[in-house]
């Protein structure tokens, strides 16, 4: 895993998720296929917590804190929870923004990392160049 690669996959993939997120109207961003389906807004507060909650925090946890307890997360219950669907999107769309520089800034003051960190999981191993090949396709999953 080049951490440089990383990055500016994250660069890239963030902005094409905003720029996307744009320009459509708040009707158009909490329609939802079906009830089940997830709405755009929906999507993009997920990545929003994605950001905050999952990769970053998981990958400092595996750098930083092997030995404490793992972060747990719960994505499909924030939907609702967290009420994604009756945000706004503007800010929905800067929170993201927001997150994504504030992950490339963090991830760009890492030395070294060392992607074959892990931690034991109830199924195995989890490396860190896990988390972060993840976190690199997770965007891709949503555009």
């Amino acid at each position: 895993m080049n951490l440089n690669d990383a990055i500016s996959q994250l660069e890239h993939q963030g902005s094409a998720i905003i720029s996307l997120g744009k320009g459509i109207s708040m009707a158009q961003a909490r329609w939802k296929p079906s009830p089940e389906d997830w709405s755009i807004l929906e999507v993009l507060n997920h990545l929003v917590d994605e950001e905050t909650l999952d990769f970053r925090r998981h990958l400092h946890h595996i750098f930083f804190t092997p030995d404490e307890a793992w972060p747990s997360i719960d994505p499909q219950a924030w939907v609702i929870a967290k009420k994604y669907n009756l945000r706004n999107l503007d800010t929905t769309l800067e929170n993201l923004e927001s997150e994504r520089g504030k992950s490339i800034r963090w991830l760009a003051e890492l030395k070294a990392p060392n992607w074959d960190s892990s931690i034991q999981m109830p199924w195995g191993k989890l490396s860190a160049g896990d988390i972060m090949a993840s976190w690199l396709a997770h965007d891709l999953l949503h555009l």
